[in-house]
């Protein structure tokens, strides 16, 4: 499904990933429509296709998603091998959550929960390494929703820590970016997670409905502005560095489920 920006580009979309057939790209989706990104949105666990180049792309997001990167379900599987041609291409490339999992098992590391099965579903402390400060400011507090973790494969870097879940944000070579948390919730999204995820609520370390919109409240703003410059880190300064060849789309298509606020 091709979701174009409300103006004329001259950018190649951005292949969006999601992993549920109601799943939303949410703030990220909005933010890459406004920055003038076509958005390809594809599920693969629908049986949707992955492209077998990213020639005719900007870049790629792969969203997270209620699955374990450590599952047998042959989407996983797929979805994990086919990182390999965003990192071969030097394409830039996003994971949230699982899709940053996923990367990390396809560079050989680990995804696990942590003894005790501690969760991180909530707000929680953010901390950027000496590298993560070096490329930006991070936010104090980011929004969580997940009960696993991943290891620091050989050759990514660490950017930002947490303290349930030591590693937060990775970046591989020039172009590859990991984060553990959700900074693509929009006001709507949050409300479904909240109610639709209540039975976790009782999980070791995970916060009760109300102080996620809580948090919402005093953490939301420092958030998403943060989400806009990193898009921009990761997909316009590619776009500047490379000058790829402009394919114009034409008049504007009907934007669908892209939420809003």
């Amino acid at each position: 499904m091709l979701v174009m920006p409300p103006r004329k580009t001259d950018f190649f979309p951005v292949l969006v990933v999601l992993h549920q057939e109601r799943s939303s790209s949410g703030r990220v989706g909005q933010m890459l429509l406004e920055k003038g990104f076509p958005l390809d949105i594809r599920r693969p666990v629908l049986g949707e296709a992955l492209p077998q180049t990213l020639a005719g792309h900007s870049g790629a997001v792969i969203f997270g998603g209620p699955m374990s990167a450590n599952d047998p379900d042959p989407f996983v599987k797929q979805e994990t091998d086919w990182i390999g041609v965003p990192l071969k291409e030097n394409k830039p490339y996003l994971g949230i959550c699982l899709g940053a999992q996923m990367m990390v098992r396809h560079l050989g590391g680990k995804v696990g929960a942590k003894q005790g099965e501690i969760t991180e579903i909530g707000w929680y402390p953010l901390r950027p390494t000496e590298h993560g400060r070096l490329l930006m400011q991070w936010p104090k507090m980011v929004y969580h929703f997940h009960r696993e973790g991943f290891d620091v494969p050989r050759g990514v870097k660490l950017l930002a820590e947490g303290d349930a879940y030591p590693n937060q944000a990775i970046r591989y070579g020039d172009n590859a970016w990991g984060v553990q948390f959700h900074a693509e919730l929009t006001r709507a999204m949050m409300q479904r997670w909240v109610v639709h995820g209540a039975e976790r609520f009782t999980m070791p370390n995970a916060q009760q409905g109300s102080e996620h919109l809580e948090g919402r409240m005093m953490f939301d703003a420092p958030l998403k502005a943060w989400l806009s410059e990193f898009l921009d880190m990761v997909f316009l300064k590619k776009q500047a560095a490379t000058a790829a060849s402009p394919l114009r789309y034409g008049a504007s298509m009907p934007a669908t489920e892209v939420a809003q606020s």
